[in-house]
């Protein structure tokens, strides 16, 4: 059995699905081929929250692509833009450097595009006021520099691909494992695939590989990332297991990026070995910066308030990885109740201990009391005498204890006490395929390969060390965006150069 299309994409995810809808917009046929069954279809997409981090120039900005505005809401809000210079100096800040210089100028500039462009495919945003945004004085004032969404998170983001690839004619086919690329004089010409039908090839003029990194493969985590990460939970989907990467690679692909870095976060330790469909990001546990967080011997091991949350909660699941036994636990108090976000903390099955004491609280975690409370006293002694707000660096610190909390430090002193277990959650690793900044796939030589490209996870060299959250689902759409485009610009012209040659 063999098929014939333009532009094969392989993998679900919001990055597969932009490069599809970029290749059929230009008038191309397109199948879009997903591994894994109808049921765990969407990629590591379907499991995020759908934050996107884009530059903007503030809320009359992003009126035209976000749902109307709660009337409760209206006229009390705050969104300061955050302007290109704001993303990239994060982009830089983040990765201490080590970011694609060129790849992060296309994210960045594209960034806002991106989003009307997607908008006019059907899919819905809005402002999320649920995680990134505080009422303070009769404001809802936004931080971090992450305001947008789509509507129904990963999951609605999804729904909504799907439903305008259906519209435009794409062709999408679930349990449909493409287990080798197929190379004729160096050229990309197709792949293999594997599903119930049996195996058969699919023939293609360009494929584009943006089926995920390979966070869920406990052998390659352990080779890459280093001893230990086989252990790690992993947080979204059973099914990106690395084999665009590894195919890619076995026909000449350039490895690029940090191969052995990933975003990792403070996940529910009682949480699945792969990712929950229902709860799906609401096992994360983000409010860390508003308590304290100890390992099993009750010692501290993180500045909690390095940061806003955004810029340090993908590299502490790591932190977390190296305590004892992969294990930690969030400590709060009855002030911090109301900012914890009730959708990972109030969670049906979360993982949660509560206490009148800090005592009784350490017996029930099997922590030495004396240490855990040594731990905490000493943190509350030092805490200085500023005032306390969510919503900005506020400098309220802990200066003295090892590590320093940063910002909103708070007494851990009124009860009830409550604690929240947490292990590592890998969402996606850091290496991936060298590409130019169309997602034409480079060989080892630096020469393109005729015929691949990738988007996505699959895409190297734009993250290291930690990434701005809620700028993989930008990238996602940048960079497929413009590998669909590519794969049919190039397609077209080789079809035109065949014809004048003819």
């Amino acid at each position: 059995m063999s098929d014939i299309y333009d532009v094969v994409v392989i993998g679900s995810g919001n990055a597969g699905f932009c490069a599809a809808h970029a290749a059929r917009e230009s008038g191309a046929e397109v199948l879009l081929l997903e591994k894994a069954p109808r049921e765990w279809a969407g990629g590591n997409t379907y499991f995020t929250a759908g934050a996107m981090r884009i530059a903007h120039h503030g809320l009359a900005d992003l009126a035209e692509v976000i749902e109307p505005l709660p009337a409760d809401k209206e006229g009390r809000i705050t969104l300061d833009p955050y302007t290109t210079a704001d993303f990239a100096a994060d982009l830089q800040r983040i990765t201490k450097g080590r970011t694609d210089r060129e790849l992060s100028e296309v994210l960045v500039g594209e960034s806002r595009d991106v989003i009307s462009w997607l908008h006019g495919k059907g899919l819905r945003f809005e402002l999320m006021f649920h995680r990134q945004a505080y009422a303070v004085d009769g404001q809802w004032r936004f931080w971090g520099g992450l305001s947008l969404g789509a509507v129904d998170g990963g999951k609605g983001m999804f729904a909504q691909h799907l439903r305008a690839a259906e519209q435009a004619g794409i062709e999408v086919r679930f349990g449909a494992h493409v287990t080798d690329l197929l190379e004729k004089g160096g050229e990309v010409t197709g792949v293999v695939v594997s599903g119930d039908d049996g195996v058969h090839e699919v023939h293609a003029s360009a494929v584009v590989v943006a089926s995920g990194g390979f966070e869920a493969n406990p052998q390659m985590r352990a080779e890459n990332l280093g001893p230990g990460w086989d252990l790690a939970l992993v947080r979204g989907t059973p099914y990106n297991t690395g084999d665009g990467l590894r195919m890619a690679l076995a026909h000449g692909a350039q490895p690029y990026g940090q191969w052995s870095g990933c975003h990792s976060v403070a996940w529910d330790a009682g949480a699945s070995p792969t990712g929950d469909r229902e709860l799906t990001n609401q096992l994360t546990r983000g409010g860390y910066p508003f308590g304290i967080v100890v390992n099993s011997d009750g010692e501290r091991f993180v500045d909690e308030g390095a940061d806003y949350r955004n810029y340090t909660y993908a590299k502490y699941g790591a932190a977390v990885l190296q305590q004892p036994d992969g294990y930690a636990v969030q400590i709060f108090d009855a002030k911090a109740a109301d900012l914890l976000r009730p959708e990972e903390y109030q969670a049906p099955g979360a993982t949660r201990v509560e206490a009148q004491t800090l005592e009784e609280l350490a017996a029930r975690l099997g922590i030495d009391a004396s240490a855990l409370t040594r731990t905490v006293s000493t943190f509350n002694a030092d805490i200085t005498d500023h005032p306390f707000d969510p919503t900005i660096k506020d400098g309220k610190c802990a200066p003295s204890v090892n590590p320093p909390k940063s910002n909103w430090a708070q007494p851990i002193d009124e009860a009830p006490f409550v604690a929240y277990p947490v292990t590592c959650g890998i969402t996606f690793t850091f290496g991936g395929l060298r590409t130019d900044t169309h997602g034409r796939v480079l060989d080892t030589a630096g020469q393109t390969i005729p015929g691949l490209y990738a988007a996505g996870e699959a895409l190297g060299g734009l993250f290291w060390f930690n990434y701005p959250g809620g700028s993989g689902l930008t990238a996602g759409s940048v960079f497929g965006r413009r590998a669909g485009f590519a794969a049919t610009s190039d397609m077209m012209h080789t079809e035109r150069v065949l014809a004048e040659g003819a």
